[in-house]
């Protein structure tokens, strides 16, 4: 019985209205996408930048995490760049009286951790605090799942041939919103 009552309320968390995947106690699970090509003409070229991320609402609105970032961009008869980074994230999400689309919301997003853009070949390399802040908006296409698209600026400051290098980044992302205990059991009590 318990696990019929437990898919139950689990069921009708997901079909509650999209502020509610934003609230105390839930997760936030995904990753975007960045910097996408693959070289179909002349020289060929690929990189992609891919930054998995989770996080928990520590308050509505508010939630803190962590994120890894793995990238890479090659070209024929061109020095490889590899970047990565790990570290933590904080998001915030505007109030409801923000609202631009019906589903959608704003949020910012800010990082910091450890991380690096290496390029072969002795480039320009740098290693060290990663640093990067921006503002973002999530659509939700369902009740626990979010589009977004993310513009950030990103610095990176340490050791190398370069003591600091920044860019100004979009990307698109993917993000599933899972109800924490508490949401259940408010779901649970309001079933009732």
């Amino acid at each position: 019985m318990k696990k019929i009552t437990l898919l139950f309320v689990l069921a009708v968390a997901f079909t509650v209205s999209a502020s509610a995947q934003i609230q105390k106690g839930n997760v936030l699970m995904g990753g975007n996408l960045a910097n996408l090509n693959l070289g179909l003409d002349d020289p060929k070229v690929f990189s992609f930048d891919l930054t998995p991320k989770a996080a928990w609402f520590i308050q509505d609105n508010v939630a803190l995490g962590g994120y890894v970032n793995l990238g890479i961009q090659t070209a024929k008869g061109t020095p490889t760049t590899t970047n990565y980074g790990v570290g933590a994230l904080g998001r915030y999400y505007t109030g409801k009286d923000v609202e631009v689309l019906r589903h959608g919301r704003f949020f910012g997003e800010a990082t910091v951790g450890l991380g690096g853009r290496n390029v072969s070949g002795g480039g320009g390399s740098t290693n060290g605090l990663d640093l990067s802040v921006g503002p973002g908006f999530a659509y939700f296409i369902t009740p626990s799942i979010g589009l977004e698209t993310l513009l950030k600026y990103n610095g990176l400051a340490g050791f190398g041939n370069q003591s600091y290098q920044s860019n100004l980044n979009l990307s698109f992302g993917f993000q599933i919103y899972l109800p924490g205990r508490s949401t259940a059991r408010k779901v649970e009590n309001d079933v009732r």
